[in-house]
């Protein structure tokens, strides 16, 4: 009620943590005052994390927001608390850029051993370019011991071009399943970030994501070098504005440079 941030126990062993991530909103001018921790809200997820690890819950976090947009000090900071309770956060959940992607989490200390994904699942809203689409994840069950991590998911899309052909009904479909999509051998942080390392090799693979990234309608145009270098940043990015998560990739470019690609494509 105070600031539309709330916990609610799932079931036994699994707690959901929703965020207010108005919060964070780059484009929320009032935050000018307090940017680092607006109402409180990282001070309290603080509290609900350390309870539940001390209660051996495993914790799902959505939001609408991706940490990776947020305001500099905010996602620098969600991401250090990530990092702190990695054995407790078992999925992270977030939308807002209406197209289909993933942030990843890595170790504070070297920026390397993978340690969550934040989940950005595509949107209902028709865009430009974009088919409307919803996922659905499919998760670790309630059982004593369960990770309640995510196993898999599948995405499904409202195609527009035949929805549109006269006399057509509309007509909800199956695009894709991710580890069958990828190749996948589980749905980890590491398989995400092994398969970010198998893009900058295969191009056909590559290419597979840059289409279902759009929801399966063709994009506009390929995504080529520079492109395809701004957007392996922004997978591996799950932290706002920091140059050293995109070091490890191919070709190289100036941050600046990726920044100002990122802004052009940014829906949201």
């Amino acid at each position: 009620r105070t600031a539309g941030f709330y916990t609610a126990q799932v079931w036994p062993g699994l707690r959901l943590v929703s965020l207010n991530m108005n919060f964070c909103s780059q484009a929320n001018f009032w935050l000018l005052i307090n940017s680092t921790d607006p109402a409180g809200q990282l001070q309290w997820l603080v509290g609900v994390l350390a309870a539940a690890e001390q209660a051996g819950e495993k914790v799902h976090i959505i939001g609408h927001i991706p940490p990776a947009h947020c305001l500099h000090s905010w996602s620098w900071n969600y991401y250090r608390i990530v990092s702190r309770f990695e054995g407790t956060i078992a999925a992270q959940f977030f939308g807002h850029t209406h197209v289909d992607e993933f942030e990843m989490f890595y170790d504070e200390e070297t920026l390397t051993r993978p340690v969550s994904v934040a989940f950005v699942a595509p949107s209902v809203t028709t865009y430009i370019n974009l088919n409307p689409g919803y996922r659905v994840y499919e998760v670790d069950g309630a059982y004593p011991g369960s990770s309640h991590a995510v196993l898999d998911h599948e995405t499904f899309i409202l195609n527009l071009t035949e929805a549109n052909a006269p006399g057509a009904e509309p007509r909800w479909q199956r695009l894709y399943r991710a580890r069958e999509a990828y190749g996948l051998p589980s749905a980890f942080p590491d398989d995400w970030d092994r398969l970010i390392r198998r893009f900058q090799d295969d191009e056909r693979l590559f290419q597979r994501f840059w289409f279902l990234f759009h929801k399966g309608h063709p994009p506009r145009e390929p995504c080529l070098a520079a492109c395809k270098a701004a957007l392996l940043c922004a997978l591996r990015t799950g932290r706002s504005a920091d140059p050293g998560l995109c070091q490890p990739l191919r070709p190289a470019l100036p941050f600046p440079h990726i920044q100002a690609l990122w802004r052009q494509r940014r829906l949201c």
